[in-house]
């Protein structure tokens, strides 16, 4: 249009980090984090975190350079979110399970030029530098993370030098009043998210500041966050950034509740003592809240608004979370979307449907959220769109703002994922008439028996209503007679009998036949920390019990 310009009156790149600045003055009073007895407001964490840029930069931290950090939920891990990009840097948060041969993989592949290492897992920290300092390659600053209980005197002007650092220590040598190093264009990177640890080479997931901004409004939104929410952190820091609500709390001036150790003790009573409004998990934290003793559940003192993903939770858990008196939206997206990517939109009509019919469709994917332009369910070979008739099945594809740079220092893994214009998800999924998609299974972990395609979430589903279940995962066994068959993985809830006879029958009665599982095994499910059951644990178990016989095809 004639007589427009684009200058920075009305052009500034999109960051995360306009949501701390905004916040400290607008709610520079109010309570930003509390841990334990620690409490911080929003103008303390803007000076801590400017702080923190600033003493990154004295160390020899420049724009693009990668930062990393080693920490569960605490004040710390919610600060270097705003300091290290403040510092022109990307974060590259930690899966804490991960073993010190890993951390070294993934320190050494990030070029990750610093580590923040909370206490409690120094020793892993410390292994992955040993492993690292034989390959005769510069090995990042190590800044210690004390427990907050036993803050270690501060010193100043220490020794810069790895593994004698100490991060109050850190803080002390930052400027207060420190120049924000924002991002020359939006796209630039934020953050370094690692897809997995189990295997040697992890794909490296970039963020950038634009798709996190973005992002982060848009989980505000799917949450329904009012003004100055009360955030109690299950979902872990470290995982796809929180699901982008580390900035997104601060967008609303909310108080963030941070939790070291996720147990249904510390859920309940952190909703008590602080008023949560709102909350995350993945199905794991929902069952462990529904099956938590009575000695250890409260009556909530209000409504507490829960987003779940990850896994789709089976709708009796659905169902028991909203009789306990949460308010439960399912959202569905991986690290390569920032996280959430869709979400399970209520509609009021539903409100009149059985509570088993309103489970059901809560346990759905839904669509795209308001930050990503599209989602769609396609034939990967001719990526056309399948019929809405929630029996095809298709993979779920994304394409929009929201949707990662790429694979660091991977162009084939990254094309490979952009071919066709859409980001392919890997998820197998059918869609509904209503256009709600419904996730079916992993495209690895779908089962062919006779031909036939087996959702192992739709047996899990089964299998979970049982009233003794606790847990339930189900993977293909090898079948000399089908191909494979389903078997399944079960956990019993305490003080709980069931056979496994009990079980294929319990399914036999619910499920197709060939659906029903033949093999069933009672154990402790292997889980990630962010409340993922390994899958590929459990396949390589179901492979090592060798192929059932022909004998048994019946």
């Amino acid at each position: 249009m004639e007589g427009t310009i684009r200058c920075s009156a009305n052009y500034v790149p999109l960051s995360p980090i306009s949501f701390l600045e905004r916040a400290a003055v607008v709610y520079g009073n109010r309570v930003s984090i509390v841990y334990g007895d620690v409490k911080f407001t929003w103008a303390e964490t803007r000076q801590r975190c400017l702080k923190l840029a600033s003493a990154l930069i004295q160390l020899g931290i420049s724009r693009g350079d990668v930062v990393a950090a080693l920490a569960p939920n605490i004040p710390a891990m919610y600060e270097v979110h705003f300091g290290v990009p403040m510092a022109g840097a990307v974060l590259c948060t930690l899966n804490v399970r991960l073993d010190s041969a890993m951390v070294s993989v993934l320190l050494k592949h990030s070029e990750a030029k610093v580590i923040f290492v909370d206490y409690q897992f120094l020793d892993i920290a410390k292994g992955a530098l040993k492993i690292l300092s034989k390959e005769r390659i510069k090995l990042p600053y190590l800044v210690l993370i004390p427990d907050c209980d036993r803050q270690l005197p501060i010193v100043h002007n220490r020794t810069l030098i790895p593994g004698d650092l100490e991060y109050e220590s850190f803080l002390v040598t930052g400027k207060p009043n420190f120049e924000i190093v924002w991002p020359s264009d939006e796209w630039d990177a934020i953050a370094l998210n690692y897809t997995s640890g189990t295997t040697s080479s992890p794909k490296g997931v970039v963020y950038s500041h634009r798709g996190a901004y973005l992002n982060s409004l848009a989980a505000v939104l799917l949450n329904e966050m009012p003004l100055m929410p009360v955030y109690l952190w299950c979902v872990p820091m470290f995982h796809c950034n929180g699901w982008c609500l580390t900035w997104g709390v601060a967008a609303q001036g909310g108080k963030n509740v941070c939790l070291r150790n996720v147990t249904a003790a510390g859920i309940f009573t952190s909703i008590a003592g602080h008023q949560v409004s709102h909350m995350g998990g993945a199905p794991t934290v929902l069952n462990m809240i529904i099956n938590a003793p009575p000695s250890v559940r409260r009556s909530l003192p209000r409504k507490v608004a829960v987003m779940t993903g990850g896994a789709p939770p089976p709708p009796q858990v659905l169902f028991k979370m909203e009789e306990l008196g949460f308010d439960v939206t399912h959202s569905y997206g991986l690290t390569e979307t920032y996280g959430p990517g869709t979400v399970c939109t209520w509609k009021p009509e539903w409100s009149s449907l059985s509570p088993d019919e309103q489970a059901k469709i809560k346990s759905r994917q839904g669509l795209h959220h308001i930050g990503m332009e599209e989602v769609d369910v396609k034939d990967p070979a001719s990526m056309k769109s399948i019929p809405p008739d929630a029996k095809t099945m298709g993979e779920v594809m994304f394409r929009g703002n929201t949707v990662m740079n790429g694979y660091l220092k991977n162009l084939k893994a990254t094309e490979d994922a952009f071919k066709g214009g859409w980001f392919r998800s890997g998820d197998l999924a059918v869609k509904h008439p209503d256009g709600y998609i419904e996730l079916k299974d992993r495209a690895k972990d779908i089962i062919i028996s006779g031909g036939e395609n087996i959702s192992t979430i739709e047996v899990e589903s089964v299998i979970f209503s049982h009233p003794a279940v606790l847990e339930a995962a189900v993977v293909g066994r090898p079948d000399d007679y089908w191909g494979e068959t389903p078997c399944a993985f079960v956990k019993l809830k305490d003080g709980n009998n069931a056979t496994a006879d009990e079980i294929i029958n319990y399914c036999r009665d619910r499920l197709p036949r060939y659906m029903a599982p033949k093999t069933v095994i009672f154990d402790d499910l292997p889980k990630t920390s962010t409340g993922k059951t390994q899958k590929f644990v459990l396949r390589q178990r179901a492979k090592a019990m060798g192929s059932i016989s022909k004998a048994s095809k019946l």
